[in-house]
């Protein structure tokens, strides 16, 4: 192990392993909104923090798969940290986890939404100041990330930046705070103040941990312990499902515009409001992005995706004969709608459990049998049938068509096809990638334009009104911009010109 000497402090992170070389992303991109990212942290004393935070990070994978990491508090004001490119299995073993001890642990998975694919740009970010290290792991996107790094640079002219992640930003940002004379509760307020955009962050110190979300909760966060709350060994995670994995029981969500500083030995952590304003959850957290067990509004995601579903049968019946859901997201919202229409249920899609993220470019004919090598149909089920296809959502359009073709290929006389959300028209500036409005199918082509490109007997699309009375809590508190376009976060107008290319289009004057 190497004790790296950084320029930015006295004392720089013990770098285990952090390769230049980048890994492209060879597979073809699906057609779903892209992954977020997941952030997780422990504060625990006598734990073995990196190993909880592994098992956290595996069960947020499904949140990004590009690059993995997790930093470490050793008590001696260093701090270990490994990341690399991959899958968190990819990147950890247990020797590399044993060289990892400490009391605080901070744990991300990443999908880029700004800053390419590549390991200079995996978290945690780790940087030095007056008052130690700081480590910080981030989900979300900032809207004014090229207004903070010019506003940086030109404060800090000696700043090297080691990557082109907003996340970075939000770390010099707050060492800047610091190494200006704030204490780290007025420095985290100070640099989040600076940020636009959604961020739920997880930041590790020397006094402790700090978790905090923007203002509107766009990314959920959540906190739990350990044993038993006097035992003050706490962990935030992205996602319920990372408390479950370790046995850590859930305690409340990190409330938006909320930050919460975790001591070490300090059973009541310090909860405080550094900021105001409307709750904006993004609702394709609800639909897609986190795991059905994972508990939102006092209940199981499964729950509400079984609703929508119901909701989606209520909306646009048809007759058919057997009902499938696209796994894995699908099957909830399916199973409600066959409920509600009678039709029954089947699985006609075999899904490969074991397909992750690939690196490996598939030969012509298996790009040209497209989905088949993560979703199979079965011939024994659809031949014959009338068949219902219930998916989560479409947006580029391009292997939901080649789903279709393979479900007509193993015998379906019909395929009618079910999307339990609304029309993706809008892209997403909010730590989703959902590409420029151009590349949205349904922003560019009437629904009868959309069902014949797929090849389907009909397509219909839930309601925006069915999809937030599904939530039956909390139903105005969603960010559902990516449908109607109502950004509750104001941007540059060259960042919204830039992917809300039909809008611009639609403004300019005719000649």
């Amino acid at each position: 192990m190497q004790n790296a000497t950084s320029r930015r402090g006295s004392e720089g992170p013990v770098v285990l392993k952090q390769p230049d070389s980048p890994l492209s992303a060879l597979s073809e991109r699906p057609d779903k909104p892209e992954e977020a990212c997941g952030v997780f942290a422990v504060l625990a004393s006598g734990q073995p923090v990196a190993n909880l935070t592994y098992f956290g990070l595996y069960a947020l994978q499904h949140r990004g798969q590009e690059s993995a990491g997790i930093a470490v508090f050793d008590g001696e004001r260093k701090v270990r940290l490994h990341k690399d490119m991959g899958l968190v299995s990819q990147v950890f073993d247990q020797d590399v986890l044993e060289r990892m001890p400490g009391h605080l642990a901070i744990g991300h998975n990443r999908y880029s939404t700004t800053g390419s694919s590549k390991a200079c740009n995996a978290q945690p970010v780790v940087l030095n100041t007056r008052l130690g290290a700081l480590a910080l792991a981030h989900n979300g996107n900032l809207v004014n990330a090229a207004e903070l790094r010019h506003a940086i640079s030109a404060a800090v002219p000696e700043a090297e930046f080691t990557s082109t992640t907003d996340s970075e930003l939000i770390a010099f940002a707050l060492q800047q705070a610091v190494n200006e004379g704030l204490g780290w509760d007025a420095a985290i307020r100070h640099a989040a103040g600076r940020c636009r955009g959604a961020f739920s962050l997880v930041i590790g110190t020397p006094e402790g941990l700090f978790a905090l979300r923007d203002g509107h909760g766009i990314r959920p966060l959540v906190f739990g312990y350990l044993g038993e709350p006097e035992d003050a060994q706490w962990v935030a995670s992205s996602e319920t499902c990372g408390l479950d994995i370790i046995g850590a029981t859930y305690s409340a969500d990190v409330e938006p515009g909320e930050i919460i500083h975790f001591r070490l030995g300090d059973p009541n952590p310090q909860r405080s409001r550094w900021c105001e304003e409307p709750a904006k959850l993004c609702v394709f957290e609800m639909i897609y992005f986190a795991r059905p067990d994972s508990r939102f509004f006092g209940e199981s995601l499964y729950s509400y995706r079984v609703r929508i579903g119901e909701v989606l049968a209520r909306e646009t019946p048809v007759e058919a004969d057997i009902v499938i859901g696209v796994p894995d997201s699908g099957i909830p919202a399916a199973i409600g709608y066959s409920q509600v229409s009678g039709i029954p249920f089947g699985d006609g899609l075999i899904k490969n459990r074991y397909v992750g993220r690939t690196f490996i470019q598939p030969t012509q004919a298996m790009r040209e049998a497209g989905i088949r090598v993560k979703l199979n149909p079965l011939p024994d089920v659809l031949a014959g049938k009338r068949v219902v296809v219930i998916d989560d959502s479409i947006v580029r359009g391009t292997t939901s068509r080649k789903l279709v073709a393979a479900i007509r290929d193993a015998g379906a006389t019909e395929v009618h096809m079910r999307i339990s959300s609304p029309p993706v028209t809008h892209p997403c500036f909010y730590g989703i990638d959902t590409d420029t409005q151009d590349q949205l199918i349904a922003a560019r082509l009437t629904l009868a334009e959309i069902s014949s490109h797929l090849g389907v007997d009909s397509l219909a699309y839930l309601s925006k009104e069915g999809m937030v009375e599904a939530a039956q809590s909390n139903s105005g508190h969603f960010c559902t911009a990516c449908f109607d376009g109502a950004y509750p976060i104001e941007m540059d107008e060259a960042l919204r010109a830039s992917k809300l290319t039909l809008e611009r289009a639609a403004a300019a004057p005719a000649r």
